[in-house]
């Protein structure tokens, strides 16, 4: 199944060199005088008595991680914060794929999506304490929440919920995801916890920074809980992107990422404790990430030179046209949670819980690009050869142009060393904005009834949406043209060309230099403001009307369940209804008239779900589950905008798609658990999920009036939106192996193992296509890692890999090309640990150590489409513990 490469062949042999090493050294410093399982020396206590502390909160996360999911109704997978605070993990999605068929998908490097078991990320639902949470993404693309905006320092423990109990949300396809922050009664007394942390990026050697601080004191009656985290890093990101023709590469990019990303989080919590078997709780949570992003970009349009040859292997070309695109974006989003609940228990088995939540969500996106074009003159453009020995990374060698033997032709001139940045005669503005925001009031109250063997729970679940923004849209200012009527000189690259050279790995053949994007866009925003007060530019025209969405949802929820338990285990069975009304407003197009435009939506569904555990021995647990769920089109899709065009034979109308129906599942899950001790365990599960109305984008007809205004009758028109497609089905299987191994002798008790494979399949058809693949499921999913807890050390070399995944699909009925594929790509990652005593330890941290580079082909992998590389991280710093 596997094939050797140089990553993987390299991975292997830094991880058996680093184990080696960390063997040695640990052997070294074992001390003569204690061999035992112990990692500190015992200390005398005020009595006489001797205390032993021992250092091992990896295995002791574990432990209760394991405990729970022993216990739980559901299949279910578990981390502990004190696990995540040993990973080299920044946010809650790189904790998140640590876990058994979890993977991650990355932007420009760091973690920012969870696919669980392979699956689109839309079909895995996310709640904070319980609390469901939608997510708003750029655009309104997707309701999948962005877990990169979450650092993970503020959660006590996260949880992937892979089989549904009635109380859980139905708005899951595979999992549910549940965020929990941290409580105050888990140490009594006061207890401050923090780290700081300094590093370097490899590639430009821009800094990271990360720290967290967190108090916390209770007396068992009150508590208080309050945490802030900052991480930072500044980061070069080397790019290559790339177009093809029949005669080969048509166009390729040479790009070049300066970021500024943060993540910010705070947590306030209280909590009281009035009586006995009561407990009434106020949570706060804020988080937020932050990109400023300046963009290096160069297009060569090889496919519109003035003359020469391309072949798959190289060419020869005379005036190839270069566009250069420039930024200083900016990118924002952002939650606050606020948590009011309470847990009571009473006489006869009666226990209530509730929940009263307010969530806002934010995602900002400003983008003021410029394009500087050579259309005019064409003895600005350079001529130049290629060669393909790589298909990742062409090579060109750049010449001058110059004017032909006879009047029109050009011919190629002497070399020249380097791209003249500053040769282009017309640009154009486009200042792209989107704004997204989304409010939610929720309210969840549960009933439970504990009798004999029997647990009944009932519960209601009533959730608020109010949803509005705007798709991304690309608004533009011909600033060549406009900018003289006011007496200003075009923006002329040359002007912002510094002399720092771009920090790359990525061969090329020339050498470019960055531009000052920061003083380009002061002088961008200053040239539309003058063009606005001379009525010239309109900044009000900025966003197009079709790209408006303004939506209200309303879902009420009943749920009923009962858990019958025996000597030898236990069923849970019940169902969920889910009652939404939907309302969905936008404006539709035709030529310069906007109309607007609403939809309603009022549909009720059942959810039935059955959990069944059987504990064939103390340590074998047998699982088996049945459910129904569902997953609701993004905001951006089922938005009522749409641009028409009545000239056109048939006429056109392309949009969102409003009267999109929901993705509903019925699926089946089986595991078996085999618990070696209370940190170990050896499990394995098979999943399969049925999936009706799948999501594709496409072209259709419309066959009804819903788009007919002013007289016009639109029936006939062709449909370009998101679209409903069938048999849609997503199978697997999941092995997992967790183990400490504590029997063996000193000093080699210490050392732990982990490490889970998941074998993925699933596919769907359209009208157009039969069997296409579900964009992002890896058919081999690899988490893996070797620990070594003792004498104060706790060490961890991780290593993930995915193999090849369907990105975006080509060939549904809107006359692309193929398919885009993921390369496969592993992750090395080691994590180190040192106890000063019991209240300091150093760390040190480092991340990517095969310094991957992350492709994007179609077709094949000799058409590559995207090749990134970030380069490989480091981080060292102190934690306290008070």
């Amino acid at each position: 199944m596997f094939t050797s490469s140089p990553n993987r062949i390299r991975a292997a042999a830094l991880a058996g060199l680093s184990t080696l090493a960390l063997g040695v050294g640990l052997s070294a410093h074992a001390r003569a005088e204690d061999q035992s399982a112990s990692d500190t020396a015992p200390a005398p206590t005020e009595d006489g008595v001797t205390e032993v502390v021992v250092f091992a909160p990896l295995r002791d996360s574990q432990a209760a991680a394991l405990r729970e999911q022993r216990n739980a109704d559901n299949l279910v997978s578990v981390i502990a914060s004190d696990t995540v605070g040993r990973f080299p993990d920044q946010n809650s999605a790189a904790a998140l794929s640590r876990l058994p068929a979890v993977a991650v998908q990355r932007d420009q490097g760091q973690e920012r999506y969870i696919q669980v078991r392979g699956a689109p990320n839309r079909w895995t639902s996310v709640s904070f304490d319980g609390v469901p949470v939608i997510g708003v993404d750029e655009g309104g693309s997707g309701r999948a929440f962005r877990f990169d905006a979450v650092p993970a320092v503020i959660l006590q423990s996260l949880a992937v919920n892979k089989s549904l109990t009635p109380d859980l949300p139905a708005e899951a396809v595979v999992a549910q995801i549940d965020l929990r922050t941290y409580s105050p009664f888990n140490r009594k007394g006061f207890d401050v916890q923090g780290e700081a942390g300094l590093g370097q990026m490899e590639l430009g050697g821009g800094e990271q920074r990360q720290g967290s601080l967190r108090g916390t004191w209770s007396n068992g009656t009150f508590g208080v809980m309050a945490a802030v985290s900052h991480y930072r890093r500044e980061q070069v990101t080397d790019n290559r992107e790339f177009s093809y023709d029949s005669k080969g590469i048509a166009t390729f990019d040479a790009r070049n990422y300066l970021l500024v990303r943060e993540n910010n989080g705070a947590s306030l919590g209280f909590e009281w404790r009035p009586a006995e078997g009561h407990e009434l709780f106020l949570k706060w949570v804020s988080s937020e990430f932050k990109d400023d992003e300046e963009r290096n970009h160069y297009t060569f349009q090889l496919s519109s030179a003035l003359s020469g040859t391309r072949t798959a292997t190289g060419g020869d070309l005379v005036g190839v046209p270069v566009r250069s695109t420039t930024e200083f974006g900016e990118y924002r989003t952002k939650n606050e949670l606020t948590t009011l609940g309470g847990d009571h228990s009473f006489n006869e088995g009666w226990n209530l819980s509730w929940r009263a939540n307010v969530t806002k969500m934010t995602n900002d996106t400003y983008l003021p690009l410029l394009l500087q074009n050579q259309m005019l003159n064409p003895l600005l453009r350079a001529s130049l050869s290629y060669r393909v020995d790589d298909p990742n990374f062409p090579t060109v060698s750049l010449y001058k142009t110059v004017s032909g033997p006879t009047a029109g032709t050009y011919a190629r001139g002497e070399a020249i060393k380097t791209l003249d940045q500053g040769a282009f005669d017309f640009n154009i503005g486009l200042p792209i904005i989107s704004n997204i925001k989304a409010d939610s009031w929720t309210f969840k109250s549960d009933l439970t009834r504990e009798m004999d063997n029997w647990t009944f729970k009932g519960g209601y679940q009533h959730d608020h949406r109010e949803i509005e923004g705007n798709t991304m849209n690309q608004p533009t200012v011909l600033l060549t043209a406009l900018l003289p009527r006011i007496g200003q000189s075009d923006l002329k690259a040359a002007n912002y060309v510094t002399g720092k050279a771009w920090d790359t790995g990525f061969p090329l053949g020339i050498t470019l230099n960055y531009l000052d994007n920061k003083k380009l866009r002061t002088d961008f925003e200053a040239s539309l403001a003058k063009l606005a007060a001379a009525g010239l530019y309109n900044p009000a025209t900025i966003i197009d009307p079709t790209s408006l969405y303004d939506i209200t949802e309303n879902l009420g929820a009943v749920y009923g369940m009962g858990k019958y338990s025996w000597a030898g285990g236990q069923v849970v069975f019940g169902a969920r209804a889910e009652h939404m009304k939907q309302r969905i407003a936008g404006f539709t197009k035709s030529g310069t008239s906007i109309t607007p435009l609403v939809v309603d939506n009022d549909y009720t569904d059942v959810f039935p779900s059955v959990n069944a555990k059987f504990d064939l021995s103390e340590k074998l647990v047998v699982r088996g589950a049945i459910q129904r769920g569902i997953a609701r089109p993004s905001f951006g899709a089922i938005r009522t905008g749409a641009s028409i065009n009545d000239t056109s034979t048939p006429g056109t109308i392309s949009g969102g798609n409003p009267y999109l129906k929901p993705e509903y599942t019925w699926g089946g899950d089986a595991s078996l658990e085999y618990y070696l001790s209370s940190d170990s365990v050896v499990s394995a599960g098979v999943f399969y999920r049925k999936v009706d109305n799948l999501l594709y984008d496409s072209k259709t007809r419309i066959t009804d009036d819903r788009y007919d205004a002013n007289g016009v009758d639109r029936t006939g028109y062709d449909f370009t939106s998101t679209l409903n497609g069938s048999n849609g089905k997503l199978y697997g299987l999941e092995l997992n192996y967790q183990q400490t191994f504590q029997t063996l002798p000193s000093p080699f008790d210490g050392l732990g193992f982990s490490g889970n494979l998941a074998l993925l399949d699933g596919e769907f058809d359209t009208p157009a296509r039969k069997g296409a693949p579900f964009p992002g499921t890896s058919k081999t999913i690899v988490n893996t890692s070797v620990s070594y807890e003792k004498y104060g050390v706790s060490a961890r070399l991780s290593y993930q890999w995915r193999d090849d995944w369907a990105d975006t699909l080509g060939g549904l009925g809107l006359g692309s090309g193929g398919d885009e594929y993921r390369k496969a790509y592993g992750n090395l990652d080691l994590s180190l640990r040192y106890a000063l005593n019991k209240n300091l330890t150093l760390f040190a941290d480092a991340s990517n150590l095969t310094d991957e580079t992350y492709i994007a082909f179609e077709g094949d992998e000799s058409h590559p489409s995207e090749v990134e590389q970030i380069g490989r991280r480091f981080m060292a710093g102190l934690r306290f513990n008070y």
